[in-house]
């Protein structure tokens, strides 16, 4: 087990798309699942669940479907090449390479872990906004980025996925999950081909954060 502190696990959880096919020891499995148990949700309820699949024909299937959505959405990636600094670019081929290898390798992957939810176990406050509803995602979403950490102290890579929610029908019939719960994320979980997690580029606290009121410096 990996003691790596919370803020350099932060600062380094890279998505990483390229993942070798060898097993993960199931108890570090066991210490990444519990991790994702310890996240903070809406009434202490826990409206998710998670299944990790390991079957060598239901990862094969959910390969295919991912490609099959993964192509359409890696062109209109790229039609945003041109308008992108020459340094941005090759950025971004990059990571469209390597969102390229996981279509083409997601089933080898040793684990996929399927995130579920049911909305009946979530307060969702904010269901009668004009605009669409985020707050039940408060609930499901955390335990999602403790699984992420702790995989990335753990030395394996992962990323969170979303395109499978799209063959949402499929998936549940797929893996026998019931009417009342969706879907909500895909995370690939593996060792790392070549180096793995680094450095992070985001914005800085300058530019999202405001002080007060909404536009104001934080200074």
């Amino acid at each position: 087990m990996t003691d790596m502190k919370i803020y350099d696990a932060m600062r380094t959880l890279r998505a990483v798309r390229k993942l070798r096919p060898d097993p993960i020891p199931e108890d570090m499995l066991k210490r990444i699942f519990e991790a994702a148990t310890w996240a903070p949700n809406g009434g202490n309820r826990q409206p998710w669940r998670m299944i990790a699949v390991r079957d060598a024909a239901a990862k094969r299937r959910m390969g295919e479907l991912y490609t099959a959505q993964w192509a359409p959405y890696a062109v209109n990636y790229a039609k945003a090449f041109p308008k992108l600094p020459g340094a941005e670019v090759e950025k971004h081929k990059r990571t469209l390479a390597a969102g390229d290898y996981l279509a083409a390798h997601m089933h080898e992957a040793p684990v996929l872990v399927v995130v579920c939810f049911n909305p009946a176990l979530m307060a969702v406050t904010d269901a009668k906004q004009d605009r669409v509803s985020v707050v039940g995602g408060g609930s499901v979403y955390p335990a999602v980025e403790n699984l992420l950490l702790a995989a990335r102290a753990e030395g394996l890579g992962c990323v969170l996925t979303t395109l499978l929610c799209a063959d949402e029908p499929e998936i549940k019939r797929l893996l026998d999950i019931p009417a009342e719960w969706g879907t909500a994320a895909m995370i690939p979980l593996g060792y790392p081909v070549g180096q793995g997690h680094g450095p992070i580029s985001r914005k800085p606290v300058s530019e999202l954060f405001y002080n007060d009121k909404w536009g104001k410096p934080y200074a």
